[in-house]
This record gives structure tokens, C-alpha cells and sequence, in this order.
């Protein structure tokens, strides 16, 4: 098997756009099918219509919760969660309170990601901590809360901080996950060489828009 089936597998194929139309996410599932990515992720008004076209395929689909912020209110993030898993999502990208956080609300934070999780216990969860935003510190404490919550990833990035994935990160984050915790990848992943060496680093999956530049190895 070619190294880039391979790399397939670990791709979100993602479109987040605020502008994206339906025609632009038929093209990502079709994408998503021509090149076997692992799933598609979308923002939740088109979780039903990705479904659709990818019913008879293994692609999962991923949506975002409290993105790109994570500053709604936990009623407001537990109805996007559940709404979200009742339309057919699989994977929920949960942006976590950054503030709470940043301000020492830990308990807080925990608790409303473990609420969340609760509640929507049929889907995978990836817990988007924004490490642009967090101090070396913090980044440590980020992994224990989402390990914690019983999510199954941490996720680096919403994509609309200053700032994406770095290897450095990646390489914390496995190093600290042990075998409970899984590490998602995402923001400035643009080409294959970088998504190879995410991976290299200790990344169990790549979000990315640039996914058909990544398997083909162009920049």
C-alpha cells in the first residue's frame, strides 16, 4: 500500500468555511470518497446532507461544537452536541471555554466538557484546546482535564487562532496522552510533508481543508 493511502486515513477533510454552500461540501464528500479520507468535518448545518451522500461509504462525519470561540454557555453547547448526534454526526470537535481556562476554571471547564460528553456518548469526541492561546503550563493541564472529561482526543486548534498545529505541541500532548488519550492535528497543515511529520510526531489524526494536496504530495 502506498504511503499516501495511507496518509488518507488519518485526514479530516475539512471545509469550515463561513461561505461554504452545499455545492462545496458535496465536493469535499466526493473528495472524501475518491481519496478514502477518514471522515469529512462540517459545520452543523450541513451534518444531515454529508450523511447522505456518504451513507453507503465508511466516511465518518465530524461537526464542531462552540466553534470557533467556545465562549457560548453549556446550554448552548449541549444542544449544538445533541442536535448535532441526532442529525447523524459522529465525531464532535468541541471547542473547549478557552477563557474559563485561561482564567484558572478548571473545574468548570471539565465539568461542562464531561456534561457534553454525557449526553452524546454515540460520537467520538475531539476537544479543541487552542494551544496558540496557552503557555507551555497550561498545555500540560490541558491534557489532564481533557483526559478527564473521558473524551477521546485533544485537538490543537480551531484553524482561527494566530496560530495552528506545531510539532512541538504534538509531540507534548502524545507525550502526556499515554494510551487514554488520542491527539488531533489541525491549523496550517498544507502539505504533505508537514501532515507526514504530525504524524511522525505522534499525531492520530490530521484536520485539514488542503487534504487532496496532502495525499497527492504537492504543496
Amino acid at each position: 500500500m502506498h504511503l499516501s493511502l495511507n496518509i488518507a486515513k488519518y485526514i479530516d477533510h475539512t471545509n469550515l468555511k463561513p461561505y461554504a454552500t452545499s455545492k462545496d461540501i458535496e465536493k469535499l464528500c466526493k473528495e472524501a470518497i475518491e481519496y478514502g479520507f477518514y471522515a469529512v468535518c462540517v459545520n452543523p448545518f450541513y451534518i444531515s446532507f454529508a450523511k447522505e451522500i456518504l451513507k453507503k461509504t465508511d466516511t465518518k462525519v465530524a461537526t464542531v461544537v462552540g466553534f470557533p470561540l467556545g465562549a457560548n454557555t453549556l446550554k448552548t453547547k449541549l444542544t449544538e452536541a445533541t442536535n448535532a448526534c441526532y442529525n447523524g454526526a459522529d465525531e464532535l470537535d468541541i471547542v473547549w471555554n478557552i477563557g474559563a481556562f485561561k482564567e484558572g476554571k478548571y473545574d468548570y471547564v471539565e465539568s461542562e466538557l464531561k456534561t457534553i460528553i454525557s449526553y452524546t456518548e454515540k460520537c467520538i469526541h475531539k476537544i479543541i484546546v487552542e494551544t496558540a492561546y496557552l503557555t507551555h503550563d497550561e498545555k500540560v493541564i490541558a491534557v489532564k482535564i481533557v483526559k478527564n472529561s473521558g473524551a477521546e482526543f485533544i485537538k490543537t486548534s480551531t484553524g482561527f487562532a494566530p496560530k495552528g498545529a506545531t510539532i512541538e505541541d504534538v509531540k507534548l500532548f502524545k507525550s502526556l496522552a499515554g494510551e487514554q488519550l488520542k491527539v488531533k492535528a489541525s491549523g496550517g497543515i498544507r502539505d504533505y510533508k508537514t501532515a507526514l511529520n504530525m504524524i511522525k510526531a505522534g499525531a492520530d489524526r490530521i484536520g485539514t481543508s488542503y487534504g487532496v494536496q496532502i495525499v497527492k504530495g504537492t504543496p
